[in-house]
């Protein structure tokens, strides 16, 4: 069994961080996904892809994917950059694009 160990990324939707603190241990799929010939939806009999655990640091995960024997991999996530900036930016001179409504 392989699994990855990242944190997740900030959803597009919402501009708060919440669900980014934490570590995700995620299994990686042993199987493809088949069609069902009746119903037309996609599964698999592979339950492990389904499960997602969560650690509230990375050494907890990778204590757990030792502990269990499983191979893991580590995503780093990308830094944040936060450029400063103000309302005044907006109607600067030396502005590229110049203000107009």
């Amino acid at each position: 069994m392989k699994a990855r160990i990242y944190q997740p990324a900030k959803t597009a939707m919402q501009s708060g961080r919440a669900k980014t603190i934490e570590w995700v241990l995620e299994y990686e799929p042993t199987r493809r996904q088949q069609l069902d010939p009746l119903t037309g939806w996609s599964g698999s009999g592979d339950t492990m892809s389904q499960l997602r655990l969560t650690f509230e640091n990375i050494t907890d995960a990778v204590a757990y994917a030792t502990k269990h024997g499983i191979d893991y991999s580590i995503q780093k996530s990308q830094e944040r950059v936060i450029k400063p900036k103000a309302y005044a930016d907006n109607f600067a001179v030396s502005r590229k694009i110049p203000w107009s409504h």
